[in-house]
């Protein structure tokens, strides 16, 4: 919508906005009207410069309309299979909609057309935003199943009415109000008509069946909908209840009793300047919560996991490090402090894991950390300190933890056998894309020997690098020698770690 109405269109960005929140919320609209809707915007008759002002144009000046947006109802069959955006109409195609333009009125035809074969009947409803019309909503009943209106159709009707005058009027949409459209509920979940003193003068079946499960033993009709919540709710209260039943506000709230969770959503209708009541829209969450708590629940466990095997860890990194201590034997420490740095590099990714919601990890850190530990470590061989350039980004802990293991094995290894000066480059640049990792390690080291092979390298620090990198995440491993002196390891991973075969051998 927004590249048509930038191409074909005059909106303005705050036209845009308007546009943007009536149509992320005008399925209530379709719903209740049992209709499609098609929202037409004048064509710009003209294309001005990048930058130039837009002449204002007048309503009987539009020459061509162009449809940038369309919604079908869930409540009723569609009076257009077809896709109708992006469609350009000229003058005297839309007739309704070129008097509703003209007008500013709502303008309904008195005979249903049959162009498709169908009885329709159309409307049409001006979008006004402020004093401005910016476009016209084309209303499309299908009558095909046309059959007498009970009262629940009879409600549905009378508020979409209601809603079509405050979209007219400048109402509708709510600014700033837009409803979380994933979560709130629908016209078909459960719908309550309030009057302005916050009476209830209709409630669906579904409505009804949602307060019997919050313990309500009576019909809703004809009671006060604030009071009757307010006896039954258990869970904490807030302002928002009062305004949401009392149909104040456009809002929403939860309410809670009897092991039942019912999600309210107000809806103010106002006509001709005037409050006359409310719809309230609503919906039974209870098992949508009850898994939204268990998977807080296994959150919080997994986070405390991560906490207690990073806890785990540092405790056998120092008795590593007490054994190696003990060790009079050089080969022998030195084969534990490779291994206490092995265990830290991994501890650093289970404390991170321990504070995320989320098998997520902002990676940058816990780099940075493991290349601060490799520096201290090696302090004492070389004055160099590792240099990242780029940056990781979050990744999943699937990636994370070897990659930690394998960026301290490869600045470990630099550190130590590489840079035997106390002056050096060690310089770690990272690129990314959407579905790869690129990571250089580059040291001004003495490089490699002639006869280097990573494949039949003795260096148990390099084999854990290419077990992890090509083995665990099914990544690439090369190193060659630098331009200048020293050595260069490069590797590339692919970000969409899916379930692996592992290799065979």
């Amino acid at each position: 919508m927004s590249d048509l109405t930038k191409q074909h269109t005059d909106l303005d960005t705050a036209d845009l906005e308007w546009i943007h929140a009536l149509v992320s919320d005008w399925q209530l609209l379709a719903d209740l009207s049992f209709a499609d809707l098609v929202l037409w915007v004048p064509l710009a008759s003209c294309r001005t410069g990048a930058g130039a002002a837009r002449p204002e144009r007048t309503p009987s000046e539009v020459d061509s309309w162009v449809a940038v947006a369309q919604i079908r109802p869930t409540t009723g069959p569609t009076a257009y299979p077809d896709d109708l955006v992006g469609v350009v109409a000229g003058r005297g195609r839309r007739g309704l909609v070129d008097v509703a333009w003209r007008e500013g009125r709502i303008c309904r035809e008195g005979d249903p057309e049959w162009g498709s074969g169908i009885p329709v009947r159309e409307e049409a409803i001006p979008v006004r935003r402020g004093r401005r019309i910016l476009g016209i909503i084309q209303r499309s009943t299908n009558l095909s199943s046309a059959r007498t209106p009970s009262r629940l159709e009879l409600t549905y009707l009378q508020s979409a009415s209601d809603l079509a005058k405050m979209i007219s009027d400048g109402r509708f949409p709510f600014p700033g109000q837009e409803p979380n459209l994933a979560r709130s509920p629908r016209v078909g979940d459960g719908l309550l008509r309030v009057d302005r003193d916050g009476r209830v003068l209709y409630a669906s079946p579904n409505a009804q069946s949602a307060y019997r499960r919050l313990g309500l033993a009576t019909d809703l009709v004809g009671t006060h909908l604030g009071d009757t919540t307010a006896r039954l709710n258990t869970a904490p209260v807030d302002d928002s209840l009062a305004v949401v039943t009392g149909g104040r506000a456009a809002r929403e709230t939860e309410i809670e009793a009897n092991g039942a969770i019912v999600q309210l959503r107000a809806i103010p209708l106002i006509v001709d300047g005037h409050r006359t009541g409310a719809i309230v829209l609503l919906r039974d969450v209870t098992e949508l919560r009850w898994r939204d708590r268990e998977l807080l629940t296994k959150d919080a466990t997994i986070r405390e996991i991560h906490h207690r095997v990073k806890n785990n860890l540092q405790t056998v990194a120092a008795l590593l490090r007490l054994q190696a201590r003990r060790l009079r034997v050089p080969e022998g420490r030195e084969a534990l402090e490779e291994a206490v740095r092995r265990v830290g590099s991994i501890a650093i990714v289970h404390e991170t894991l321990s504070h995320t919601p989320d098998e997520l990890i902002d990676f940058d850190d816990i780099a940075d950390r493991v290349m601060a530990m490799a520096g201290e470590v090696s302090a004492a061989e070389t004055q160099v300190r590792p240099k990242r350039i780029g940056g990781f980004g979050v990744l999943p802990a699937v990636i994370a933890t070897p990659l930690a293991m394998v960026l301290a094995e490869l600045l470990q290894n630099a550190l130590e056998h590489g840079l035997t000066d106390q002056a050096g480059l060690l310089e770690v640049v990272i690129s990314r894309t959407e579905k790869r990792l690129n990571v250089l390690v580059a040291d001004s080291g003495k490089g490699l020997p002639p006869d280097f092979d990573v494949e039949s390298a003795a260096s148990l620090g390099l084999q854990i690098v290419r077990t992890l990198i090509v083995g665990e995440l099914g990544g690439v491993l090369d190193l060659r020698p630098r331009d200048g002196g020293g050595t260069e390891v490069m590797l590339d991973i692919p970000l969409d770690q899916g379930p692996r075969t592992p290799p065979r051998g």
